[in-house]
């Protein structure tokens, strides 16, 4: 599952709309970068040691990232930001095209 750059386009618009309706200060913004920027190297890391994984185990993995993302975002997010959060991650249910584990 490599990605297109209109798809990659898609994603990069999607979380500026989220990061803009959570209204996040400029920390705010620079740690969810940077995880953002950690999560998509341990997949791409991910993809080239494993370069048969199917679409099912990558989306397993994004999964799991956006786990580990929740448990981050709770240590910098206010109550209110957080409540959007969540409300955002649970509209998300494709990525991509392929359905997503609520």
């Amino acid at each position: 599952m490599i990605l297109t750059n209109e798809q990659r386009d898609k994603v990069v618009g999607e979380l500026k709309r989220i990061g803009a309706d959570l209204n996040l200060s400029d920390e705010q913004k620079h740690k969810l970068q940077d995880f953002m920027v950690q999560a998509s190297e341990k997949l791409q890391e991910y993809r080239q040691q494993n370069p048969n994984a199917t679409t099912q185990e990558i989306l397993k993995k994004v999964m799991d990232n956006r786990a580990a993302l929740r448990q981050h975002v709770v240590n910098f997010l206010t109550p209110e930001q957080l409540a959007k959060w969540d409300r955002e991650v649970a509209e998300a249910k494709e990525f991509l095209g392929h359905k997503l584990a609520a």
